[in-house]
């Protein structure tokens, strides 16, 4: 691909991802304080993560772009890479990518030149020089705060202890205690890898009750309840439905149900919610 941007519109073969959001458009470099849920659902699908700062852009002809969703403007952004948080080390100094805007009501196109961006892209087959975005969002305009989340929850994800894709809720169990009052009830959790994950919640007279999340078949007195803004955290509170399945607690006696379903939700409740405001 060529640097000179004047001949970009020979890139419109290269269609962005819309992803969920046919005719979506990219409203940055502003990251408008995105949350970590957003954050974290854009470091874990791209393959590449890069600091970078836009060079320039070039409109791309209507005609050049067939797939493009009426109302928006296709452009075609190089940008100079400063930093690659995630992706081969072999990505060139100088990228570029089509990114779909929306013009404002005086039909203006936003002005990106200059701009410190951070986009979260995958590589183009045969073409080293050009990446396509995940998603119409995934330009954002870099603060730090953007920057340490993308890089720390790249990093936790790439740990070996990194938590599991939670799939769904196995069974439930709920062992009442000798006293009025107290019991233990566990929910076992499904992953996309088939580890083991595993919720409990302790129930003490005249206590609060108190939760843990387990990564191991052994829940031990070291099993605490997960940070938010972390990982663990993001993998449970943006996955685990809203009630518990009836499918959950088929094997229990009526009241181990009914107890086993109020700790289900006190651990949702603990755990807030996930945050997630993306459309894409």
């Amino acid at each position: 691909m060529p640097t000179d941007a004047r001949q970009a519109p020979s890139q419109a073969r290269v269609s962005p991802d819309n992803g969920a959001n046919p005719g979506g458009a990219a409203q940055q470099p502003t990251s408008g304080g995105i949350g970590y849920a957003d954050v974290a659902d854009l470091v874990l699908a791209a393959p590449v993560i890069a600091d970078a700062t836009v060079r320039s852009t070039t409109k791309i002809k209507p005609a050049e772009a067939p797939d493009l969703a009426p109302g928006l403007v296709r452009l075609y952004v190089e940008v100079d890479v400063a930093a690659l948080i995630r992706g081969a080390n072999g990505l060139p100094p100088r990228i570029g990518y089509l990114l779909d805007v929306a013009p404002d009501a005086g039909g203006r196109v936003p002005k990106y030149k200059k701009a410190r961006v951070l986009i979260f892209a995958r590589p183009v087959a045969g073409a080293v020089n050009q990446v396509q975005l995940i998603a119409p969002d995934a330009q954002l305009g870099w603060t730090p705060l953007l920057d340490a989340r993308a890089r720390k929850i790249a990093q936790d994800a790439l740990a070996t202890d990194a938590p599991p894709v939670i799939t769904g809720i196995g069974n439930a169990f709920h062992v009442a205690g000798a006293l009025p009052g107290e019991g233990e009830t566990q929910i076992f959790l499904t992953t996309a890898d088939q580890r083991p994950v595993s919720l409990s919640v302790l129930r003490r007279p005249g206590e609060q009750p108190r939760w843990a999340v387990a990564l191991s078949e052994i829940v031990d007195e070291s099993a605490a309840p997960p940070a938010v803004e972390t990982l663990l955290w993001y993998r449970l509170a943006c996955a685990l439905p809203r009630t518990l399945p009836e499918r959950s607690t088929s094997s229990l006696e009526a009241a181990d149900a009914t107890i086993a379903r109020e700790d289900y939700a006190f651990v949702l409740n603990a755990l807030g919610p996930c945050g997630r405001t993306r459309k894409s």
